[in-house]
């Protein structure tokens, strides 16, 4: 069966200024929080579903109420960052196929079918029409991730990662030891992404270009307008 982890346990500081004490992932999106849009979408598709909790968790639980999850904690989310999330749920890297995502990011139905068809053994969406106002950034060339990082961090950045991948095959056990070693090594102040980002040199990890598709991370309170104006268009 196909599994999803969604990382939810952190703060938020960017935003807080904004929303106060809130969790960005249980804001409303128009009669629904965002969480809740995309873990519905997830059990639509039959998909096992796992959200990793901390900061505001009775929010969440609030959130999805009467949906079908299952709920890991990182207990240490002041002090950590989703790296040690995921640890919280390496149990669950296991199995054919994992969908990895941040629950501050929402995406339409379309963007997770093109994850879905998807037959790469590791695939990382981005969006090549937003590099000039993007936050983390990605240099793609020849499909594959090559360099990454927020503004110069990133050399030659050509898109904007999207915050959303997906691990097939042998890949999933490999990352899992990945994990765990990088925990074993005191890196929870990694994000989840950097287990991907370390293999680079040894091995393809490939990006997916979304351009096109309407998808936004929740990191500014711009970034929520956003959302409700498309919502607004959209229906």
């Amino acid at each position: 069966m196909e599994k999803a982890i969604l990382m939810a346990a952190g703060r938020g500081t960017r935003i807080s200024r904004s929303i106060g004490e809130h969790s960005k992932c249980a804001l409303d999106i128009g009669g629904m929080s965002l969480i809740r849009h995309t873990v519905s979408m997830l059990l639509r598709r039959g998909i096992e579903t796992h959200v990793v909790v901390g900061y505001n968790k009775n929010a969440i639980y609030k959130a999805l109420e009467g949906l079908q999850v299952r709920y890991h904690e990182n207990a240490f989310y002041s002090v950590t960052n989703s790296l040690a999330s995921l640890w919280w749920a390496k149990e669950e890297l296991s199995g054919d196929s994992v969908i990895l995502g941040n629950a501050d990011v929402f995406w339409e139905d379309d963007v997770l079918d093109v994850l879905l068809c998807e037959t790469r053994d590791c695939v990382m969406l981005c969006d090549s029409s937003r590099v000039d106002e993007g936050d983390y950034l990605f240099s793609v060339s020849g499909g594959k991730v090559t360099s990454y990082g927020k503004g110069k961090d990133c050399r030659n950045p050509n898109c904007e990662y999207v915050g959303l991948a997906r691990i097939q095959g042998s890949f999933v056990q490999r990352c899992r030891e990945k994990l765990e070693k990088m925990i074993e090594c005191q890196r929870h102040g990694a994000w989840w992404e950097e287990m991907l980002y370390e293999m680079i040199p040894e091995r393809p990890i490939w990006a997916y270009d979304i351009a096109g598709k309407f998808w936004a991370e929740i990191d500014f309170y711009e970034d929520y307008m956003r959302i409700l104006d498309y919502l607004l268009v959209a229906t």
